[in-house]
């Protein structure tokens, strides 16, 4: 069985023939959030439902617990100094696991009011920490706890950890989900995966440009179907991976879906890892999954 779909050349040339698509670990309730530590050779990812985040080591395969409970963690990723960054539903706050192993609060309110449910995250290299708070952890007890918007919005944020300050860059989503800067940092990519809860929202991503601590545009930039866009990552090339229902959609530059990696069940996010960052490593709906490619994801942390 092929688990490619390739609509453009530009996506044939990225397969490697020999590699297939491989799953990890299975078991979860609805994995989320991978994030790759190349200096320690491991993935850590949420499983959000279960109330835990896991490691896959690399060297043996393995998967263990990394932390339970985890406050409902979303979204991860790591900031300059190679510490842990997390959404967190239950706090509704983003937190930071210092490199003794210790859990801070980086922000949990706007304006005075709690935040809905931080989803996901990046970190700027100025140290900045953009995300995107919907409100899918205060829906219902499931993946958070049930409680009302006291913000009344769905944004997304730039948080300063220097000053404390916190600012709300958009604020025209419905329901602001992945998020990536480009590999220069002078482009924002944001999904907004509205459609979940009304057939008629939006199941789009968009770009915005990067004006200082501010956004500018935001235009549509491709639109994920079926299902909805969740977790972005960009490669070298500035291709858009983006998770979806029926897999992993590549969209070249100019915004042309190019292919599909197709995955047995819905994908809810991704990320590059390996020591050439040349495997895509896919959290699903129940599995963790991986594949290698013939491109390489943009540097990270």
């Amino acid at each position: 069985m092929s688990y490619f779909e390739s609509l453009d050349p530009r996506f044939a040339e990225m397969i490697i023939p020999v590699c297939r698509l491989e799953k990890l670990y299975e078991g979860l309730r609805w994995g989320e959030g991978p994030t790759y530590f190349a200096d320690q050779r491991h993935l850590i990812f949420s499983d959000i439902p279960n109330n835990r985040m896991m490691k896959w080591d690399e060297a043996s395969g393995e998967v263990s617990l990394f932390r339970f409970p985890s406050h409902f963690s979303n979204g991860n990723t790591r900031d300059r100094q190679g510490r842990l960054v997390s959404c967190e539903h239950a706090g509704r706050r983003v937190s930071r696991t210092e490199l003794d192993g210790t859990v801070t609060t980086l922000v949990d309110s706007y304006e005075g009011r709690r935040l809905n449910s931080p989803n996901d995250v990046v970190v700027k290299s100025d140290d900045t920490v953009w995300f995107t708070d919907p409100p899918y952890g205060i829906l219902s007890n499931y993946e958070g706890y049930k409680a009302d918007s006291e913000i009344g919005a769905c944004h997304v944020y730039r948080f300063d950890p220097k000053d404390g300050s916190l600012k709300a860059v958009a604020t025209d989503f419905v329901k602001p989900n992945g998020l990536v800067f480009s590999a220069d940092e002078k482009k924002l990519f944001v999904a907004d995966s509205g459609r979940s809860h009304d057939p008629n929202g939006p199941h789009h991503v968009r770009v915005f440009d990067v004006d200082g601590d501010g956004l500018s545009g935001g235009g549509v930039f491709c639109e994920v179907d079926p299902g909805v866009p969740d977790g972005l990552r960009l490669d070298e090339s500035g291709n858009l991976w983006v998770a979806a229902a029926d897999g992993v959609h590549c969209f070249a530059p100019d915004g042309t879906l190019i292919g599909k990696i197709l995955i047995p069940e819905c994908v809810a996010n991704l990320c590059f890892g390996s020591p050439h960052r040349d495997r895509l490593f896919i959290a699903a709906e129940t599995s963790l999954w991986a594949v290698y490619l013939n491109t390489r994801g943009i540097q990270v942390p």
